[in-house]
């Protein structure tokens, strides 16, 4: 493969929105910094903002206060948050509203020139140019370089004139060309998404990617940090969305929007019985199953028909299938109501805490690196909005990193065996002769592992020790055939080492599990051996994993 060398003053890893708003503000503020953004596919249409969304779910709406959205978020986490996190995020999330509505995003107003708000905390809008609006942005910029279609693999470690670990760089590879890429930087900033895929999804065949959460955010930015050493917290509170059936489709357009509420099969309102969290929603739904009473459903039959036309228009900037479906079917939702499902468990520390352990400047434990968005931990709730907002923080930490360490990459020596080992695994993929075991076929077998021995949707998100044990073993024998996979080409090579990342995530996410022994979030952690909340677990369950490969779980107190 040929090997370019880039060197920047930032890299930033993953062109999503936490990506490309913080280049946009490095660019604004210091216009001589010199800014890479490297993204898996192209910075117009990727991440979840891909396809577009019609609200915006955090917003400090007058008469409330960034306290109110900490306490709603902390509630929401049953207490496993980073309150400071959650409270320096929240005391942006107006401003970057603002900053966005002036760079042409449509927020729908009333007759007073008010915000249209779904309840206090959402507002609605026309955002299917939302990723648009961010790339346009980025490009306006002469100082930010964008590398699209580049895949990065792994984090490029030095060590400063006192001999600790930083990060120095990375290595990526182009996913069209036989290019590898060595990229040296001052500081860096990892912005990637969660992680979908892990476990067995509800539609089976080539209907397997119609999911909650992006298909290709594959934990690629918890896995290079986890190879590296950094802490990472809460991967044990995983994320279950609850969804319209088949479509995927969000349910909160249909909830909020038309103000539906959950029934079973008998017609029995049954939200108020599980609580009104989240997770309480899916194991309401779970548990109303489990007794015979499914069906359940999102009650829409009645209402108006203009109710009933916003619902088409509001699935159109985000999931048209749910739309397209009600078309097909010759009837809308005023029509009958909406059946509805959970999905299989994501880790994404956009609406949980999972990620990586931060800084209030959104600095990890690893020196030189940054993370914003779905990929740093402690914050849950940020939706678009909350990862503009840490985007914006990172950007000022990131500034302050590189005021305050002007000889910092004077000071650092790069391992050469390093960069040889990586580019090796690249080659040897590519020159591998096809084994007895498929890409798809290792990938269908670590998520058949997940579902069954890991709480998937076949044991209605359940999990004990004894299961969890033996999908560590499994895992870890998945992980010792990777060697043997072969790529004919370089999108078989990404699709290597994204089943490569999954695993890692995997490993650490086991691990969490089996930390926790409590029941905090029902079907989001739904512990058989522990089917209580323990009031004395109000811990963070932290980890890191050493050089040998192994685990190492850390508790900690609430901060």
């Amino acid at each position: 493969m040929q090997i370019e060398k880039i060197t920047s003053d930032v890299l930033i890893i993953g062109g999503g929105t936490a990506g490309c708003y913080a280049a946009i503000k490095l660019a604004e503020t210091e216009p001589s910094l010199k800014i890479t953004v490297v993204e898996k596919a192209n910075i117009k249409r990727s991440g979840c903002l891909a396809a577009g969304v019609n609200a915006l779910n955090a917003y400090i709406s007058q008469g409330h206060l960034p306290q109110d959205y900490v306490d709603y978020a902390s509630n929401d986490a049953n207490g496993i948050v980073r309150s400071d996190l959650l409270l320096s995020m929240s005391e942006h999330l107006n401003d970057v509203t603002h900053d966005l509505e002036k760079r042409g995003l449509v927020i729908l107003k009333n007759e007073n020139g008010k915000y249209v708000s779904r309840g206090w905390r959402n507002l609605k809008i026309n955002g299917e140019n939302i990723k648009l609006i961010l790339a346009d942005g980025v490009k306006k910029h002469k100082n930010i370089q964008v590398l699209n279609h580049v895949n990065v693999t792994d984090y490029k470690i030095g060590k400063t004139a006192d001999g600790k670990k930083v990060v120095v760089g990375a290595y990526a590879f182009n996913v069209n060309e036989k290019i590898a890429y060595d990229f040296s930087a001052k500081v860096l900033l990892i912005a990637t998404g969660g992680a979908a895929g892990l476990y067995k999804p509800n539609n089976p065949g080539f209907s397997r990617h119609k999911m909650w959460y992006p298909p290709f955010n594959t934990g690629a930015g918890y896995a290079m940090g986890i190879l590296a050493g950094a802490e990472m917290t809460s991967f044990e509170m995983r994320f279950i969305a609850l969804r319209c059936k088949d479509t995927i489709a969000p349910t909160g357009t249909i909830a909020q929007g038309v103000g539906a509420k959950q029934l079973n099969s008998l017609g029995q309102v049954y939200e108020n019985d599980y609580g009104l969290r989240t997770s309480e929603r899916c194991y309401g739904t779970v548990e109303e199953n489990r007794k015979g009473h499914g069906p359940c459903y999102l009650g829409t039959a009645g209402i108006s028909s203009e109710q009933e036309e916003d619902l088409y228009k509001a699935y159109l900037n985000m999931a048209p299938s749910q739309t397209l479906k009600w078309i097909e079917d010759g009837k809308g939702p005023s029509s009958y109501n909406v059946e509805v499902e959970g999905t299989e468990p994501y880790i994404v520390g956009g609406h949980t805490a999972s990620g990586y352990w931060i800084s209030n400047d959104r600095s990890t434990t690893l020196k030189g690196l940054f993370a914003a968005g779905d990929v740093a931990g402690g914050a849950p709730q940020k939706y678009v909005t909350g990862a503009l907002a840490e985007a914006k923080i990172a950007a000022q930490g990131i500034l302050n990193f590189l005021k305050n360490n002007e000889k910092y990459e004077s000071d650092n020596s790069t391992n050469l065996a390093q960069d040889e080992a990586v580019f090796a695994d690249y080659e040897k993929y590519l020159s591998n002769k096809a084994g007895e075991l498929s890409i798809e076929q290792l990938e269908e077998a670590m998520q058949k592992v997940m579902d069954e021995y890991a709480g998937g949707i076949r044991t209605d998100y359940r999990y004990n020790e004894s299961r969890l044990k033996i999908a560590k073993q499994k895992i870890l024998d998945l992980q010792k055939t990777l060697s043997t996979l072969s790529a004919s080409d370089m999108d078989d090579l990404l699709r290597i080492y994204e089943i490569r990342e999954r695993l890692i995530v995997c490993q650490v996410l086991i691990e969490h599990l089996l930390a926790r022994k409590e029941t905090r979030w029902h079907s989001f952690g739904e512990n058989a051996d522990y089917p209580e909340t323990n009031p004395e677990f109000k811990k963070y369950v932290n980890s890191v994993m050493d050089e040998k490969g192994e685990v190492r779980i850390i508790l900690k107190d609430l901060i």
